[in-house]
């Protein structure tokens, strides 16, 4: 039986909803693919500048790869609760100290999600205007990234702050966790 869930984190799996796995999962692979293909292309880049034959399309892919991987990665760091946040201090806190900590923690990141929907759904629209050089697509192609990895990092930071205010934020004691091939680690 094949995983369709293997790059999904098993960490901090008391603040996950399982229903969301496969979009973890399916950002993990975009990652993968967008810094594949960031490499590659800029691989090309050089090779075939070298030759003197450049490729006009290089530096829009490198563009679309790079700024597609930003926005994907955000979002998956955000599900995997692998970003900036202030984790050192919440540790040492507990009972309310901390779930009001990691509540007002979460609600910064909300607020900046909530504003990456708007205003870059705002930038999409105007992207519209402006096209990319040399495939003439709207700037708009680019733009989209911001507000979908705000909507996923705005659905990531509700499900954490739910099933924390349900089940509390650090780990239950004794809980095991798993690696991402499936492997129990103590």
């Amino acid at each position: 039986m094949k995983r369709f869930d293997a790059l999904v984190l098993q960490e901090q799996r008391h603040l996950k909803w399982r229903a969301l796995d496969p979009v973890e999962n399916l950002l993990m692979i975009l990652c993968g693919v967008a810094i594949t293909g960031f490499s590659v292309v800029v691989l090309a880049d050089i090779v075939t500048r070298a030759l003197g034959h450049p490729l006009f399309w290089a530096q829009e892919t490198m563009m679309s790869f790079f700024i597609y991987g930003i926005f994907a990665g955000v979002a998956a760091a955000t599900r995997r609760n692998d970003h900036l946040y202030l984790a050192v201090l919440t540790e040492s806190l507990s009972g309310n100290k901390r779930l009001l900590f990691e509540l007002f923690n979460r609600s910064v990141v909300l607020a900046v999600a909530v504003c990456m929907v708007w205003f870059g759904y705002l930038n999409f629209l105007d992207g519209f205007k402006s096209l990319r050089m040399p495939s003439m697509t709207p700037m708009a192609t680019l733009y989209v990234a911001i507000p979908i990895c705000g909507a996923l990092v705005a659905l990531f930071t509700i499900e954490q702050m739910v099933n924390g205010v349900r089940h509390g934020f650090p780990d239950p004691k004794g809980a095991r966790h798993h690696d991402s091939l499936g492997s129990e680690v103590l």
